[in-house]
């Protein structure tokens, strides 16, 4: 089984290094990467300490609105500016952290909501995010003095390197001691806590690198699209990032890549797919979907809780695993 997830892994790394060659637009392509990193962040979180966050939306738009004002504003390079957008996602995950970890379940949840709609409205009104009109023009720079990442193709493979370490990082923490203490916590906290282990300062360091690599995700995404604007730290961008990780598979190092790709495909082919079902049922109705993608991801999401209870990842990880079990 390991064997044939490197093997994937292999295959999806080659087709990335290829995609720009082979008609895909980079720009997508790198936003995709982005979302996906975003999701594997989150997922750290909830798939592996079972702590459900949503106010991660406040980690990947700050640290979005850090790095591009300290790029555009400031004039920091582009390296300086990622490292700004990561350490604000961290600080902000520390504060989060700090105030949620010591309650439980529904209001822990309730407690990062309540936290990321304050940073909401602080982007909505501070001066320099600009309010409705978004952090715009974000220059893009040289990575170094060296590389210019106004190329397309420049910024594209220096966006693959960052996030494919970033998923070695997440894939190297979950499979430390480290990770193995989250697993504990996550499957019986109780008996975590009589082993000794500080249970708090564990969950503290969960949501500190997972806020800060979902920084890191926003920083990215500013850079690579240019703008930072309130849809980035609205609730529906916590809403989606969980929805990303069920859907492809929470618990599962792939499955929030998987998941990320059909949320984010499906909500920029969203009209392509209702002129499509009009065509099929000759219902009018669906050409206006392009105004409600939440609508077309509902239904994908009420479909994966029926049919994939693990996620389409988790699912297949599974039957291989039955086929491997019953082979021995």
């Amino acid at each position: 089984m390991k064997k044939l997830s490197l093997a994937l892994y292999a295959l999806l790394l080659l087709a990335l290094l290829a995609a720009p060659f082979i008609g895909f637009y980079p720009v997508f392509v790198m936003k995709l990467m982005c979302f996906a990193l975003f999701a594997s962040a989150f997922n750290l979180l909830l798939g592996y300490t079972g702590l459900l966050s949503f106010g991660h939306a406040a980690f990947f738009g700050g640290a979005a609105y850090a790095a591009g004002h300290s790029m555009k504003v400031w004039g920091l390079s582009p390296e300086l500016g990622l490292v700004m957008g990561t350490a604000v996602g961290a600080l902000l995950g520390l504060v989060f952290g700090w105030l949620a970890i010591r309650r439980q379940g529904i209001y822990f949840a309730m407690i990062t909501l309540a936290l990321a709609q304050l940073v909401y409205f602080i982007a909505l009104q501070a001066p320099f995010t600009h309010g409705e009109d978004g952090l715009q023009g974000i220059p893009r720079g040289k990575l170094f003095g060296l590389l210019d990442l106004r190329d397309d193709l420049t910024l594209y493979y220096v966006t693959l390197v960052i996030a494919v370490a970033a998923f070695l990082l997440i894939a190297r923490t979950v499979h430390s001691p480290f990770g193995q203490v989250l697993k504990g916590i996550k499957e019986n906290e109780p008996r975590a806590v009589s082993l000794g282990y500080d249970v708090n300062r564990f969950k503290l360091l969960a949501f500190v690198l997972s806020a800060a690599i979902a920084g890191l995700a926003g920083s990215l995404k500013a850079l690579v699209l240019g703008f930072a604007t309130l849809s980035d730290v609205y609730w529906s961008t916590s809403g989606s990032v969980i929805l990303m990780t069920l859907v492809g598979g929470l618990g599962t190092l792939s499955g929030p890549l998987v998941g990320s790709a059909v949320v984010v495909l499906v909500e920029n082919k969203v009209g392509d797919f209702g002129e499509l079902m009009a065509s099929l049922t000759h219902v009018a109705w669906f050409r206006t979907l392009g105004e409600s993608v939440t609508i077309v991801t509902g239904l994908i999401f009420v479909v994966c809780v029926l049919a994939f209870r693990r996620g389409i990842m988790g699912e297949a990880i599974a039957f291989f695993e039955r086929r491997r079990t019953r082979g021995g």
